[in-house]
Formats: C-alpha cells, sequence, structure tokens
C-alpha cells in the first residue's frame, strides 16, 4: 500500500511538471495540447496507485485534476468521465466533494445532450442523499430530477423506478396528496402493459392507504375507481384488507382495524414503509400509538 501511495505521488509530480512545461510559452507553441493530454494520463495512473494505497481522497484529487485538463482541452465526455471516477472514490471519504463532483459531470452530459448520463448520476446523488447523508427532502429532489430526464428520453420503466423512490419519501414526510397521485399515475400506466398489468394492484394499494392519511371517505372514492380500472383488483387480499380498514374508519373502531391488519400480515409481511402508514391511519381512528 505504501508503494501505490509513493508511486501516486511520483506520478502526481510528473503530470504537474508536464502541464507547467505545456503553459509555458515554447510549451504552448509547439505540443502545448499533446503534454496536457500527457498530464492527464498521469493524472489517472496516479489516481489509480491512490486507489490501490486507499487514499481515496487523494485519488478523487487526482480524477479531479485530469477532469479539468480535460474541459480545457475540450474533451467533454472524458472530463465528464473523469468527475464520476472522482465522485467514487470521494465517497468512501467526502459524500459532499462527492456529489460535487457527480453535479459537474452532470452539467456536461447536459451539455452533450446526454440526458440517460445526467438522470444516472442524479439518480446517484438521490442515493448518497437517502443513504449516506440521510437529507430526505434533497433524495426526493434529485430522483425527481432523474425521472424528468429519463422520462425525455423515453426511458419509462427507469423514470418510474426513481418517480416510486418519491412516492415513497413523501408519504414518510405526509406529503400524501402527492404520493398517492405517484402511485395512481404509475399503476395506471402499468395497467397498459400485460408484463406489468398485475403489479398496479400494490401501487393501488399503496395509493388507497395514502388516501386513508387523509380522508376516509376519499379513500372510498378512489378504491372504487381503482375497482374499475382494474377488476382483479377486487379479487387480491390487498382489496379485501382496504375495505376493512376503511370500515373500521367507518366505525371508528381500532380494534377492528388491528385485528385486519394482523391477518394480513400473518400470511403477507408488511414491510417498515406500511407499518408507518398503517400506525398513522389507526391514529386518525383512536389516537393510538402503535399497533397492538
Amino acid at each position: 500500500m505504501a508503494d501505490s501511495e509513493k508511486k501516486g505521488q511520483q506520478l502526481m509530480a510528473e503530470a504537474e511538471k508536464k502541464l507547467k512545461s505545456s503553459q509555458s510559452f515554447l510549451g504552448s507553441m509547439f505540443g502545448g495540447a499533446q503534454k496536457q493530454e500527457e498530464a492527464c494520463e498521469l493524472y489517472e495512473r496516479a489516481a489509480n496507485q491512490f486507489k490501490m494505497a486507499k487514499k481515496w481522497n487523494e485519488a478523487g484529487n487526482a480524477f479531479c485534476q485530469s477532469a479539468s485538463i480535460h474541459l480545457t482541452l475540450q474533451v467533454k465526455h472524458q472530463a465528464a468521465s473523469n468527475y464520476v471516477d472522482a465522485a467514487t472514490s470521494y465517497r468512501k471519504d467526502d459524500q459532499e466533494k462527492a456529489i460535487s463532483c457527480l453535479q459537474r459531470a452532470i452539467e456536461i452530459y447536459i451539455d452533450m445532450g446526454k440526458f440517460t448520463q445526467a438522470a444516472k448520476h442524479h439518480m446517484s446523488i438521490a442515493e448518497i442523499y437517502e443513504t449516506n447523508l440521510v437529507d430526505l427532502d434533497k433524495a426526493v429532489e434529485h430522483y425527481e430530477k432523474a425521472a424528468d430526464y429519463y422520462k425525455g428520453e423515453e426511458s419509462n420503466s427507469s423514470a418510474n423506478k426513481c418517480l416510486l423512490k418519491v412516492a415513497h419519501y413523501s408519504a414518510q414526510q405526509e406529503n400524501y396528496d402527492k404520493a398517492f397521485m405517484i402511485y395512481e399515475e404509475i399503476a395506471d400506466s402499468s395497467l397498459e402493459s400485460p408484463l406489468l398489468k398485475y403489479s398496479a394492484k400494490d401501487y393501488f394499494f399503496r395509493a388507497a392507504l395514502c388516501h386513508m392519511c387523509v380522508d376516509n371517505q376519499n379513500a372510498q372514492i378512489a378504491i372504487s375507481k381503482y375497482e374499475d380500472k382494474f377488476p382483479a383488483f377486487s379479487d387480491s387480499r390487498e382489496y379485501k384488507l382496504l375495505q376493512k380498514l376503511v370500515a373500521a374508519g367507518e366505525e371508528q373502531n381500532a380494534d377492528d382495524f388491528t385485528d385486519a391488519v394482523k391477518q394480513y400480515d400473518s400470511i403477507s409481511r408488511l414491510d417498515n414503509w406500511y407499518t408507518t402508514i398503517l400506525l398513522r391511519i389507526k391514529k386518525t381512528i383512536a389516537g393510538d400509538s402503535d399497533l397492538k
């Protein structure tokens, strides 16, 4: 590891010397661009040595040096690639630097008209905010941007994957209107595909629960609409659970609500998202703090 770090430092020194010579009067007149390309190669080699030594910050810095030169040379695709490589290294130690590099890469890809690549890296930023920095507002913001770019490129499957994240966290943050509209939109689009048709059941289920967090009567109306759009929905266990929950809500009967949830959960385990949303619905019925 120590040898790799030392080798990286030597390559950095060579790169800086090469870059400096390209910027002199004679260097710029005779082969300046070639020397800059050679400096980029040296910076990239240095970065890889630092990666072997697990010197992630140094690796990121070296990739950024290469990216800066490539931008000067108008080799935009390579500059963007360097920034992405830098972000990958920075993610080991410094999430904010990683985000900054991904933002630079996104700017370049947008300028080049490569919107799918821009979307991909907005997703990467969203994941950093989601898992490392735990800033759900920022995560949602970047998932939404990714979805917009994917939609523009007709990558609807990838767009929906991002939108489902937006709906998931919107519901967690009690933005139920936004959440159920997204779930309904994706459910409707799923019904248009024979392969995805039956996944609509899950999206309608989630949407209905978000409706219930707002208003029990509106949830009833929504569920009826879902049944009209997708008749098979009425045969599902999710539909039957919703009917019991709505009835419990009408009667303000928390015990019936809890029994219905327990019965469903005994067959199909509810994940944390469902548990959180169901707890909130129960609180609107009886003000209980948890599902007993």
